[in-house]
C-alpha cells in the first residue's frame, strides 16, 4: 500500500471541492440548519417544561452527535458517487491502484469533509445556544469515535452496495442514517422500544453512545463498558465492511461489470 496513491485520490476530492461551491456549500449548509432549527426547539421546550431539566445538552448535544455520524457516511459514500457520476471507475482501477489505497482514500476524505461539519456545529451549538460539551467531560471523545467508526463501516458498506447493483442503488443509500435512527435511540432511551427493537439497538454502536449520554446528563452512573461494546462493534463492521467491498470489486472485475459500470444495473 502506497501512501503516494491515497494522497492522490484525497487531493482530486480537494480539487473538486474547491472548484465547485456547490459540492462546498452543502459541507456545512445543511448542519447549520440542523443545529439552528433543533436549538430553537430546545430553547422552546425549556420555557414549557418543569425547571430543573434542561433539554440544551439533551436534544442539541443528541442532534450534533447524530448529525456527525451522518456527515462520516455521506463523507464516504460522496467520495465514491464522485467516481460513479464522472464514470472514472475503469480509468482508475485500471491503473496500479489497490483496493486497499481506495478505500483509505474515501475514509481521508470522509475525515475532511466531516471534520468541517463538526467544526460548524460545535461553534454554532456553543456560541448561540450554550451548548457546554464540559457536561460530557472527557468521553465526548470516545463518543465521537464510536459514531466516527461506524458511519466509516456503514459508507465502505453502502459504496460497496452501489458497486454491486449499480448506480439507480444510489437512492438506497441516502435513507439509510434515517431508517437506523429509530433503533439507536437517537431522542429516547432504548427502554421504550418494544423488545424486538431493542435487539436490534444492542448490535447498533449509537445506541450505546446516545444511552451513555443521556447518562451523563440526567447525573446518572455511566457504563464504561457499554461503550468499550461500542467501541468493538464499530471495530467489528470496519472489518466486515472491507471484507464486503472487497469482495464485491472483486465479483465485479471477475465478471467484467466494473467495465459496464455506466449502465443503471448491473444485476
Amino acid at each position: 500500500m502506497r501512501f503516494s496513491r491515497t494522497a492522490g485520490l484525497v487531493l482530486r476530492q480537494f480539487y473538486l471541492l474547491r472548484g465547485s461551491p456547490a459540492r462546498t456549500l452543502p459541507l456545512f449548509a445543511w448542519v447549520t440548519v440542523d443545529i439552528v432549527l433543533w436549538g430553537f426547539i430546545t430553547r422552546y421546550l425549556n420555557t414549557v417544561a418543569s425547571a430543573g431539566f434542561n433539554f440544551v445538552p439533551a436534544l442539541l448535544g443528541a442532534v450534533l452527535l447524530w448529525d456527525f455520524f451522518i456527515r462520516v457516511m455521506q463523507g464516504v459514500t460522496t467520495a465514491f458517487f464522485e467516481d460513479v457520476w464522472s464514470r472514472n471507475f475503469l480509468n482508475i482501477f485500471a491503473s496500479p491502484l489497490k483496493i486497499s489505497e481506495y478505500v483509505s482514500a474515501l475514509v481521508a476524505s470522509s475525515i475532511a469533509t466531516s471534520s468541517v461539519g463538526l467544526v460548524v456545529m460545535l461553534i454554532l451549538a456553543t456560541t448561540i445556544f450554550g451548548l457546554s460539551f464540559l457536561s460530557y467531560g472527557a468521553l465526548l471523545i470516545p463518543f465521537l469515535m464510536v459514531l466516527f467508526l461506524f458511519g466509516i463501516a456503514l459508507g465502505v458498506f453502502a459504496a460497496g452496495m452501489v458497486l454491486r447493483l449499480g448506480p439507480a442503488s444510489e437512492w438506497l443509500i441516502w435513507p439509510m442514517p434515517a431508517l437506523l435512527s429509530p433503533f439507536a435511540g437517537v431522542f429516547y432511551p432504548v427502554s421504550t422500544l418494544p423488545v424486538w427493537m431493542q435487539g436490534v439497538s444492542r448490535v447498533l454502536p449509537p445506541s450505546y453512545v446516545f444511552e451513555g449520554m443521556r447518562s451523563i446528563v440526567l447525573g446518572r452512573q455511566f457504563s464504561e463498558t457499554s461503550l468499550i461494546v461500542g467501541v468493538c462493534l464499530s471495530t467489528l463492521y470496519i472489518w466486515m465492511a472491507g471484507i464486503w467491498f472487497s469482495r464485491i470489486y472483486r465479483h465485479a472485475v471477475r465478471t467484467g461489470l466494473i467495465a459496464r459500470y455506466s449502465a443503471e444495473s448491473l444485476s
